[in-house]
């Protein structure tokens, strides 16, 4: 797979965006909203760690920094796994709860930067309508249940077996691929269970699994789940917001802090995909990937249910 354009232009970037071309705003809108979360909501030097528990050490502030980079580096790339990745390793050193709420801020910020620098518009909102309406459903209705009921490591856990049974779905098939063969209704399944897992758990791997068996194009791919997901991040913190106390003001400051250095990560990944990429490569990565996250999530949920 390739892109017409691998290197990144600075001044046709800033002509565009003075021109408010649709591209540009969206990546610039995303890009400013978590900087300025992060500068406004500072809660000040002695209380930069205080809010996540009392034994998580600047060092750890420092590793978690560097998970978020790989992430960015990751999604850009191949349009998922931020959220799969950074959630499994979090919430093993923090409050599962706390993790899930914070960690919802970097992907919107990703997301919407992807719906600008794919293209992605109301054309596929159009197409796909019954998809998005579907996993905003699913998304209300998981942060509903999140603000109510502790789901423990039992959602991670399902969430790996349903991940490592398609690694293991996709190697024995050897990459199968079933071309414009997706139907309404499956598809937008996958998205409601895509919003409601995303909400309770931070981990959604069923949209991009479903993605990545029906749909080659790597501009569509990455397009469309950065508008399912960039829609279901949003209503997730307008609720969350609003509606819940799960938000809170030191929680907002650090997940806009997360997601500006995650910003670094996605440049990175953003520039990686649109150099011309071998499919057979880029399908190896992808399984390759999952099948480690699979491992991590094991790791971390296995010991908890059975020992």
């Amino acid at each position: 797979m390739s892109s017409s354009e691998s290197t990144i232009r600075v001044d046709r970037f800033v002509s565009n965006l003075r021109a408010f071309r649709y591209r540009e705003v969206m990546m610039a809108v995303a890009t400013l909203s978590v900087i300025a979360g992060a500068i406004v909501f500072f809660p000040g030097r002695e209380n930069v760690s205080a809010g996540i528990q009392s034994d998580v050490s600047i060092g750890l502030l420092a590793a978690f920094v560097l998970v978020a980079i790989v992430a960015g580096i990751v999604k850009g790339m191949i349009g998922f796994g931020y959220a799969l990745i950074t959630t499994p390793i979090f919430a093993s050193v923090i409050d599962p709860t706390f993790a899930v709420v914070v960690l919802a801020i970097p992907p919107w910020m990703i997301n919407m930067f992807q719906i600008g620098e794919t293209d992605t518009g109301l054309e596929f909102v159009r197409e796909e309508w019954l998809l998005v309406a579907l996993a905003v459903a699913g998304t209300v209705l998981g942060v509903a249940f999140l603000a109510e009921f502790s789901t423990g490591p039992i959602v991670p856990f399902l969430i790996g077996l349903i991940i490592f049974g398609y690694v293991v779905f996709q190697f024995v098939q050897n990459f199968v691929t079933v071309e414009e063969a997706h139907h309404p209704i499956a598809l937008g399944t996958a998205g409601f269970l895509e919003g409601f897992l995303l909400a309770v758990a931070n981990l959604g791997p069923l949209l991009p699994v479903y993605f990545h068996t029906f749909e080659r194009d790597a501009e569509r791919y990455i397009g469309g789940l950065s508008m399912v997901l960039g829609t279901v991040f949003t209503i997730r913190l307008v609720q969350m917001a609003l509606f819940t106390d799960l938000l809170t003001t030191y929680r907002l400051w650090l997940g806009s802090v997360i997601a500006v250095v995650t910003i670094v990560g996605l440049l990175l990944g953003t520039y990686l995909r649109r150099l011309e990429v071998d499919e057979d490569l880029f399908n190896w990565f992808v399984v390759g990937l999952l099948f480690l996250i699979s491992l991590n999530i094991f790791r971390n949920t296995v010991p908890a249910l059975f020992f």
